[in-house]
């Protein structure tokens, strides 16, 4: 009986228009609170999660007080899925309907799982410059980088996440431990004058001469977040000192353990390539009498070892390159045209909204003509 009832309430047509008045509402309340979170935490706080959490001021407390976009969809995907189940008789002039319910799924599967596997990133280069990474522009990264070889240097990097999370982490690649001791999502950084009486952020390097300040999440449009972090390295249980790690810290700390060197560095994440790209020229063109950009475009050139392909490509506005399962569009320049800015897109599931719609448009012209064909029978016998 509970089974049957729950069966009955899940495949509900009370339940789809539930679900589609709350997204309503979860697609206005999100416009709105752009305003004052950006649109990156509006994504990731009220479409990308389960729940929307209100957090009262002054406590860490997050009560979850909205569905979020994944929720919704999910509940709307198991309500097409039962309603299907309840409703279809198998015949052909059911077809049409098969096919809208499956365009249907395969959307919201699609956009779940574009959700979970892209990654948007960026690339950046002057003119003659070679790269075989892109940056993450909302991610950071800890590189901890041996220098001891003259010949190559040897990088660790240690993601955001880690360093949110906090507490120690080992590398085998490191002689030493790395002790998140706070992390801040969005700092400021004060030159320490002589005869302050506020304490030093670290024991060494910059952390020494400068104090941090917290600083509200980023909302603007364009805006972002610049993380900071104070780390403590440890040999065995003997510590090597704290340092404060930022991006705005513009140049490598350097400090020597057991006969090497290293840099720490705090920059944006990194997703790096099998391959590399150098940019060959860039070229702006405007309107007549303004300084208007009609059209810019990035003359490159694609190394990929692995296949020995060597060649030069033109991207510019529509016309984007594709190469090992990414795409490169033409996004932004630098103000003197001689760099170029490139959006990174790595998006698998990219043709699902194609086929989901492409089904959904079949499904309906399906049933069109057949409904169709059936009053012109009908009009013909009468």
């Amino acid at each position: 009986m509970f089974l049957r009832r729950l069966f009955t309430s899940l495949s509900s047509l009370r339940l789809t228009v539930v679900c589609l008045a709350l997204a309503m509402v979860l697609v206005l309340w999100g416009t709105l609170a752009q305003v004052e979170l950006g649109l990156y935490r509006v994504q990731k706080d009220y479409f990308q999660s389960w729940f929307v959490f209100w957090q009262p001021v002054g406590t860490g407390w997050r009560i979850p007080v909205f569905p979020g976009g994944y929720l919704l969809g999910g509940v709307l995907l198991v309500n097409l899925l039962m309603a299907h189940v309840r409703y279809y008789r198998p015949a052909f002039k059911q077809l049409g309907i098969v096919l809208i319910h499956a365009g249907l799924v395969l959307l919201l599967v699609g956009q779940c799982a574009s959700d979970l596997l892209s990654v948007e990133s960026t690339l950046h280069l002057r003119e003659g410059e070679t790269k075989n990474y892109s940056e993450l522009p909302h991610r950071v990264e800890l590189a901890i980088v041996d220098t001891g070889d003259p010949r190559v240097d040897r990088v660790v990097a240690v993601p955001q996440g880690l360093l949110e999370q906090g507490g120690e982490i080992r590398n085998e690649a490191l002689p030493f431990g790395v002790r998140v001791r706070r992390f801040v999502p969005n700092a400021a950084l004060e030159e320490r004058r002589p005869g302050d009486p506020r304490p030093a952020v670290a024991s060494q390097g910059v952390g020494t001469r400068v104090v941090l300040h917290e600083l509200p999440r980023a909302s603007a449009p364009g805006a972002r977040d610049v993380p900071a972090a104070v780390i403590e390295l440890l040999d065995g249980g003997t510590s090597l000192g704290t340092w404060l790690v930022s991006e705005q810290v513009s140049e490598p700390q350097r400090f020597s353990h057991r006969g090497r060197t290293y840099t720490l560095t705090m920059r944006p994440q990194r997703a790096i390539k099998p391959y590399s790209l150098t940019l060959l020229e860039f070229r702006r063109q405007t309107y007549p009498g303004t300084d208007i950009p009609r059209a810019f475009s990035s003359r490159l050139r694609l190394d990929d070892p692995r296949t020995g392909e060597q060649r030069q490509v033109l991207i510019y506005m529509n016309h984007p390159l594709r190469h090992g399962g990414e795409t490169y569009y033409q996004a932004d320049y630098d103000a003197d045209d001689r760099g170029t800015v490139l959006q990174v897109v790595r998006n698998p599931t990219w043709l699902t909204p194609y086929l989901g719609c492409g089904l959904v448009s079949i499904g309906l012209l399906f049933q069109c003509l057949r409904r169709l064909l059936e009053f012109t029978a009908t009009r013909g016998t009468a």
